[in-house]
């Protein structure tokens, strides 16, 4: 029976999954990076809308989310665009909207996104009010003449500088292109959420099979004391976007209103006790307070609109659609095999990428270090691109399975580069 469920789970999410894969990876290439500080330096209500416009798409968890954004203000983004993009950044993503609507039918897949959209816009305009900038705390990045290892390469961009390096010939640029986004999609980005994504559907299969059709109908009309409940769950767990779906589509049916599921939807992947130790660290308490605030409040408030405003039959009659029998959305044989696939591509993922790192680093003279806390691969980009930017390192390595950064470079000050790893975040745990 429990076999039975998550087969049936995996096979309804797997096709849109990798379809949100294959976006993501072209969004994360083609994304012009290069102008992030240009709409996001000021203090005022473009720049949070900015942020907002930014986070909604990209498919960044709350581990993800906090290194990048971090390095967005110690880069010159303002407290308040900073806030806005953590916000809005973890709750969606290009990836989760296919996810969101193979499961939760399109109702979901338009909330999710447009919710996200609102609270970051919200929390950044409430940042840029109560919160005082410190433009000292801002440090200028210049990476010109670094070679990253395990960093970003953008099109039109190489390791090597310089009009006569000719690592690349024109003609290559697009396949180079296309096989950094299948890169990102199926190794770097797929493996950031794999453990979250498998977690996500035990706990959904495990929800289904255990707990009564009936179990939640003690919370019907109690109103916002049912949406409290899962909201108090939400704010201190660790679940990604989209690994939250197939939790959120069993508690649905299993009789929790649509706004409590919204509630989920959004606490779960932008709340974790990490996020918040960082946030308070890094931008202060008070940018702590309305990253909270703007999270609570706006989970709180929407999940009450939706109870109120649009009728929970029609929402539930939609999710109970696809999740009913004889309803496929897609042809069976086409679930089954993107399942395989998926399945496939997790597992082949999880040995390539720690096959490239072990062979760069012993093919190459390096300090390694030991580092804790990174959990995805933007911590790894953050760390690396951090210290890159540093004097005397010419090559980083990070690597999050073994908790390591290897460093080459010609005079290395292990001071300076223990206080940009713990500005990020992360615990340095000094040279192995």
């Amino acid at each position: 029976m429990y076999i039975k469920e998550l087969a049936l789970l995996v096979g309804e999410m797997a096709p849109w999954l990798l379809l949100g894969l294959v976006f993501a990876g072209l969004l994360k290439v083609y994304f012009p990076q290069k102008q992030v500080n240009r709409y996001l330096g000021k203090s005022d209500f473009k720049s949070a809308l900015n942020a907002a416009l930014l986070g909604v798409p990209m498919p960044l968890c709350s581990c993800g989310v906090i290194p990048t954004g971090i390095s967005f203000y110690k880069n010159g983004a303002s407290k308040g665009a900073t806030n806005s993009f953590l916000i809005s950044t973890p709750q969606t993503g290009i990836d989760s909207i296919f996810a969101t609507y193979s499961m939760l039918g399109w109702p979901f897949a338009v909330l999710r996104p447009l919710v996200a959209f609102v609270t970051g816009v919200v929390g950044g305009i409430i940042t840029n009010i109560f919160v005082k900038e410190k433009s000292e705390n801002k440090t200028n990045t210049a990476f010109a003449g670094k070679h990253s290892v395990s960093g970003d390469i953008k099109p039109g961009e190489s390791a090597c500088e310089g009009d006569s390096c000719g690592c690349h010939a024109p003609n290559d640029e697009k396949r180079m292109s296309l096989l950094q986004a299948a890169n990102y999609a199926f190794i770097e980005l797929l493996q950031d959420i794999a453990k979250w994504l498998i977690l996500g559907f035990l706990l959904a299969a495990l929800i289904s099979v255990l707990l009564p059709d009936d179990f939640f109908s003690s919370f019907k009309g109690l109103g916002i004391v049912e949406i409290l409940v899962v909201l108090a769950a939400s704010v201190p767990i660790y679940i990604c976007a989209t690994g939250s779906i197939p939790i959120a589509a069993v508690l649905l049916l299993k009789g929790v209103s649509p706004g409590a599921a919204l509630v989920f939807l959004m606490a779960g992947p932008a709340t974790n006790v990490a996020t918040m130790t960082v946030i308070g660290k890094t931008m202060g308490r008070k940018s702590l307070t309305a990253y909270l605030a703007s999270i609570i409040g706006g989970a709180v408030l929407f999940g009450l609109l939706i109870n109120w405003l649009i009728p929970a039959d029609w929402i539930l009659g939609k999710v109970a659609h696809i999740h009913g029998s004889g309803h496929e959305m897609l042809p069976a044989w086409l679930q089954t095999g993107s399942a395989i696939v998926l399945i496939g591509l997790i597992i082949a993922g999880y040995f390539a990428e720690r096959y490239q790192k072990s062979l760069k680093t012993k093919t190459m003279d390096y300090t390694i270090l030991k580092v804790e806390g990174m959990t995805c691969s933007h911590c790894e980009a953050s760390v690396t691109k951090n210290l890159l930017n540093l004097n005397g390192i010419e090559e980083v390595i990070a690597d999050r399975n073994k908790s390591e950064v290897s460093v080459k470079g010609s005079k290395i000050d292990l001071k300076e580069v223990e206080k940009t790893i713990s500005g990020l975040g992360y615990k340095y745990d000094g040279v192995k």
